[in-house]
């Protein structure tokens, strides 16, 4: 490809990012597998403070959807899994939620935390205010850590294990922080090959804001984290490579960011790709998902920046959402804002 071809792709590929932001896309959804919702919910409600806000049960195909979400004290929303009321706010939020799928029949499988050789998901993670107190009562509720606060050369901060072992990194919040209740999600951790094609996608396309960058020549990796900023929130004025600046920003957050880490000189291997999660073998974190104001124009724009659709809003039985693969592949679930119709489903 010629000098010229090159800075027109990238032109044009600008153009359908530009685009598609004007769909105000927002990040609002990590998707996890589970082998038992009983002992998931309990987890994430009773130990890390969550909100089960919603559930689908779709019994003819086997299995069901469980939404949670961390909210503030005195901002929690009476609502009743299930109901219309529920999923009107699951699919308005200017939040996050956490969606954990249990697939009905047992087969067997054990699904796959990430972490190891080649996998792209890295972890989930939550705020608090001490990390050490905090990590002290999860160990008395039996919650199992891969690494405690004081053990290792970062000390201050911690991974527990989920019920079906997925990494929970428990960080400290920062001073400028005015939340209360104990924990909060935070981030979600994803690996990527090449900065240069992912930060476009989620930055200039999905339309977060990159609000930390930390490198880490000596160890070979960098980190990008990004967020939604909620509608009427004024941009950071921070370099995002001012440490103290951002790290503080993003320890004040509220809702969780995006963690792209990029372990250097994956980007110059043609042959280097991360598994996202939905291999055989490898199942276990799904995918990540955005609302936006239309379903159809977002992956129009998608595809005129050069991307791929894993499923297109008129494919399969749940018509009106999609899912498109991000530059290393992993699958973005695309919901209109609001849902169709009265009952505000996410499919038509």
């Amino acid at each position: 490809m010629s000098a010229s071809q090159s800075q027109s792709l990238a032109s044009s590929s600008a153009e359908a990012y530009d685009r598609l932001s004007q769909l105000r896309p927002s990040f609002q959804q990590t998707m996890l597998r589970i082998k038992n919702p009983t002992a998931s919910l309990k987890f994430y409600t009773e130990v890390m403070g969550m909100t089960h806000v919603d559930t689908y049960d779709f019994n003819d195909m086997g299995f069901s959807l469980y939404f949670l979400q961390s909210f503030d004290e005195g901002a929690k929303p009476a609502l009743e899994p299930g109901s219309v009321d529920a999923h009107k706010h699951l699919w308005s939020t200017q939040g996050t939620v956490l969606e954990l799928t249990h697939n009905h029949e047992d087969s067997g499988e054990v699904y796959h935390a990430g972490n190891e050789e080649g996998d792209g998901f890295g972890h989930i993670a939550f705020n608090c205010d001490d990390v050490y107190a905090s990590c002290n009562r999860l160990e008395e509720q039996g919650v199992t850590f891969k690494k405690k606060p004081d053990e290792g050369r970062m000390k201050g901060l911690a991974f527990a294990y989920d019920p079906d072992g997925y990494w929970v990194e428990i960080v400290p919040r920062s001073d400028k922080s005015e939340i209360k209740q104990e924990f909060n999600l935070s981030q979600t951790m994803m690996r990527i090959k090449d900065p240069a094609r992912s930060l476009p996608f989620y930055r200039d396309g999905m339309g977060m804001t990159l609000v930390r960058e930390s490198h880490y020549p000596e160890a070979n990796f960098s980190n990008y984290f990004l967020a939604t900023l909620p509608p009427g929130t004024p941009p950071p004025t921070h370099d995002p490579q001012d440490r103290d600046a951002s790290k503080g920003y993003v320890g004040a957050l509220h809702g969780p960011v995006l963690e792209l880490t990029h372990n250097h000189g994956t980007e110059n291997d043609p042959d280097f790709k991360h598994k996202n999660g939905n291999e055989q073998g490898k199942r276990g974190f799904g995918h990540i998902g955005f609302l936006v104001d239309d379903v159809d124009e977002a992956c129009a724009a998608i595809e005129a920046a050069g991307g791929e659709l894993a499923k297109r809003p008129e494919g399969g039985k749940m018509q009106g959402l999609a899912f498109a693969l991000d530059p290393d592949g992993y699958m973005v679930e695309i919901v209109k804002r609001g849902g169709y119709g009265d009952a505000f489903q996410p499919y038509k």
